[in-house]
């Protein structure tokens, strides 16, 4: 119990003007059309894309411009619309994989999107800087991904 108790969590939370169908579409499946991969990325400037295979088992990973892919993760647990588990270790190997969990809930005609990163023990005496770079990072990748899905439900094809 106390191990839970003493867990270092990294949540955050942003509303999205969009249905949770909309919401969990955007994050997943456009993911790579938002995702600040010029800033966070293991390759940044040479990065193509970023692609999140959306299903069980699917990869989460980046694409360089000369084809060399750098895997970020996989999905664990594949809940469309309302959650979606992967585990995280961009540029570095397995054994240093972190969770995060994305969860959608309505919220009027809105969506409330929280993430809640956790597992940093894995990375031993470097946990605290990763963590304070993380808590700066998913900031700026949210916010990236609430300007991508504001209206999502209005554009064609939605």
């Amino acid at each position: 119990m106390s191990q839970q108790m003493n867990e270092t969590v990294v949540r955050k939370v942003v509303t999205v003007n969009c249905s949770v169908e909309d919401a969990f579409r955007v994050f997943t499946e456009e993911l790579g059309e938002w995702w600040p991969h010029r800033t966070h990325s293991v390759e940044e400037e040479s990065v193509e894309t970023v692609i999140f295979e959306c299903r069980l088992g699917g990869r989460f990973y980046e694409r360089a411009e000369n084809g060399t892919e750098h895997t970020w993760g996989t999905i664990r647990v594949w809940a469309p619309p309302t959650r979606v588990v992967y585990s995280w270790h961009p540029g570095r190997g397995e054994e240093t994989a972190q969770d995060v969990e994305v969860t959608f809930t309505p919220d009027g005609d809105s969506t409330r999107v929280e993430l809640v990163h956790t597992g940093w023990e894995v990375l031993g005496d470097r946990m605290a800087e990763v963590v304070a770079d993380y808590e700066r990072g998913w900031d700026k990748v949210l916010g990236c991904y609430v300007e991508a899905a504001t209206g999502a439900g209005t554009r064609t094809g939605s």
